[in-house]
């Protein structure tokens, strides 16, 4: 499977207001997202399962993954896409190993190291975090900036997505100094038109393609 990371969605329900999740992805999607991970680390198992299963039955028919974060039995009972590990969560051999391979597994690389032992592994994109400072995750390591995107680019061929403090602002930068796109949280489902924000994003990640 071809997948197009170039702007990656990643859902925080505790974000949304009283929209829900559904809703705020479906917005996203018509405004360029193109991947979406579902990131609810509350939520417990039977309403995870049941959510990822309402995103898939929407997203699949439009030919968008959905990757579940760290709950490789959600995404093998809701049948996902995939599966985003951090470097506590399970290991990829293990995770590899139930789920198969057809389905993606991206990992989280806080360092070049990381990152280079992520693709010997073989993990299929790397996610690097954080590139900037980000109010929603506390649990991160410094910030890698965009010298460290560069660094990871030159040491791994891997698809690389940047998440972190990424916005309209920054996007483009991201992509220009060698990520394949950029992942976000409150910058669309934060945000009074999630497929506004989205729409804008994408504009960014295209423009820093183009420089």
């Amino acid at each position: 499977m071809r997948i197009d990371y170039s702007l990656y969605l990643v859902t925080d329900r505790s974000l949304c207001g009283s929209r829900s999740t559904i809703d705020v992805v479906a917005a996203a999607v018509a405004g360029g997202v193109s991947c979406v991970q579902l990131r609810e680390k509350h939520l417990p198992v039977r309403e995870m399962i049941a959510e990822a299963r309402q995103l898939i039955s929407f997203l699949r028919p439009l030919g968008i993954p959905l990757i579940v974060n760290d709950r490789v039995d959600v995404a093998l009972a809701a049948n996902a896409d995939g599966v985003h590990l951090g470097q506590s969560d399970m290991h990829i051999v293990d995770a590899r190993s139930i789920l198969g391979p057809g389905r993606i597994i991206g990992i989280s690389a806080e360092s070049v190291d990381d990152a280079v032992t992520a693709e010997q592994e073989g993990a299929d994109y790397i996610g690097i975090s954080p590139v900037f400072g980000t109010m929603t995750k506390t649990d991160i390591a410094e910030p890698l900036g965009i010298a460290g995107v560069r660094e990871i680019r030159r040491c791994v061929g891997l698809p690389l997505v940047g998440i972190g403090g990424i916005s309209a602002a920054n996007a483009a930068e991201v992509v220009r100094a060698g990520a394949d796109g950029v992942a976000v949280v409150s910058a669309i489902v934060s945000a009074a038109s999630p497929e506004n924000s989205a729409r804008e994003l994408f504009m960014h990640v295209q423009s820093g393609r183009a420089n």
